[in-house]
């Protein structure tokens, strides 16, 4: 899933759902994810989204009682669909943990060159600097997101203490989600995006591997600054 479109939106079904609501369902969530991609957050209204559908505003009720609900069953949505490839990267048969985080950073890569990434996670930066209840959903949806990097850290460095390898996963996923907005999808830079990747891999995995528990929380005392190495 590289390659991620609205088709992959992965949506759960409701409990006690029936077929037709849950076409429904997927229907809505995928028109508002089309309205993100093509025209930005200010598109997401109750309205254009049952345009968008060929439903009526009022229908759209039945299927969420606000715009909120909407919207945290559209987060729900991606974050499964990443997940889901996620977990295929992480139970790759025979490969190495090194590999495994290679196989994610790639993944992670690839994506940021693709339309749809390169539109949703900008406009839901940008909603959660002006809506408390996006913003809430948004670090919920990277936390989620950086569980496979703290499993793999574990895996190939397991005397990292857990704060340290939540840290380290922290600055990894910050430093790839920084690389879409110079190196993504129409980014003046995109024709470096297979550099970058080669240096985030080799970067990590040398992090990864040569990182002392304790590290990452030594504090420097004041007033000092650290030496150059």
């Amino acid at each position: 899933m590289s390659d991620f479109t609205v088709q992959d939106l992965k949506i759960r079904a409701r409990e006690g759902g029936y077929v037709r609501g849950q076409e429904g369902l997927e229907r809505i969530l995928k028109a508002a994810l089309t309205l993100l991609i093509e025209h930005g957050a200010s598109a997401l209204t109750m309205r254009r989204i049952a345009a968008e559908c060929g439903l009526k505003a009022g229908n759209i009720a039945y299927y969420f009682a606000s715009k909120e609900e909407l919207l945290r069953e559209l987060l729900d949505a991606i974050i499964n669909s990443f997940e889901g490839a996620f977990d295929t990267i992480y139970q790759t048969p025979g490969a190495t943990p090194d590999e495994r985080l290679a196989r994610v950073v790639t993944f992670i890569f690839e994506d940021a060159n693709t339309k749809a990434s390169a539109r949703i996670f900008p406009e839901l930066w940008a909603m959660s600097n002006h809506d408390p209840f996006v913003r809430d959903r948004v670090e919920e949806m990277y936390a989620r997101g950086r569980v496979v990097l703290n499993d793999l850290i574990a895996e190939i460095n397991p005397a990292l203490p857990a704060d340290e390898r939540e840290t380290l996963a922290l600055f990894m996923s910050a430093s790839m989600e920084g690389v879409g907005f110079f190196a993504g999808y129409e980014r003046p830079a995109s024709a470096k995006l297979p550099a970058l990747e080669r240096i985030a891999i080799k970067s990590f995995l040398h992090v990864v591997h040569t990182l002392q528990p304790g590290e990452i929380s030594a504090g420097l005392k004041p007033g000092k600054r650290p030496r150059a190495t």
